[in-house]
């Protein structure tokens, strides 16, 4: 099941399952949130705090299990043609605060870290890892993402 849309910032999502109720046992659940939130210019203090009643959340769809619960970094859109003329480098470094609270918090929780960011920052060099809007990823982009959290993926599912 999916619950989150693109565009929702972690306050969105935690709202969003309120009203979707997702009910049952999940085998895995994934949390790719948080870029919205620094496109919108939000503090991490409050991601932080959003972003751990969303792992609580996502610990409990996992049967209480929060190594059955994924985190993953938030892409650095500021490396594409969306982002020109923008400050390049302020939104790297906000999104690496951000990805560090997500980090901290999904260790402190249990659960897992996947840090797709460096994979999201070589669409710099090369173009081909971007959807034709020039912002979000393209296929081959997903599909290196998909590279490095499979073999977690497979881990977490063979072991919990």
């Amino acid at each position: 099941m999916i619950v989150a849309r693109t565009g929702w910032t972690a306050d969105e999502l935690l709202t969003g399952t309120l009203q979707v109720s997702p009910r049952g046992e999940y085998d895995l659940v994934t949390l790719l949130i948080g870029v919205n939130n620094q496109y919108r210019g939000q503090d991490v203090v409050t991601y932080r705090q959003q972003l751990r009643r969303l792992l609580d959340q996502a610990g409990r769809f996992a049967d209480g299990n929060p190594g059955r619960v994924m985190v993953i970094s938030i892409p650095d859109w500021g490396v594409t043609p969306f982002a020109q003329g923008l400050e390049r480098e302020k939104i790297a470094f906000e999104i690496d605060a951000f990805n560090e609270v997500n980090r901290q918090e999904a260790e402190q929780a249990g659960a897992i870290y996947v840090d797709i960011t460096p994979a999201s920052r070589r669409a710099a060099r090369d173009g081909g890892l971007l959807a034709s809007d020039g912002l979000h990823p393209s296929g081959r982009m997903y599909a290196e993402w998909v590279d490095l959290i499979l073999p977690q993926v497979l881990d977490t599912l063979e072991s919990n």
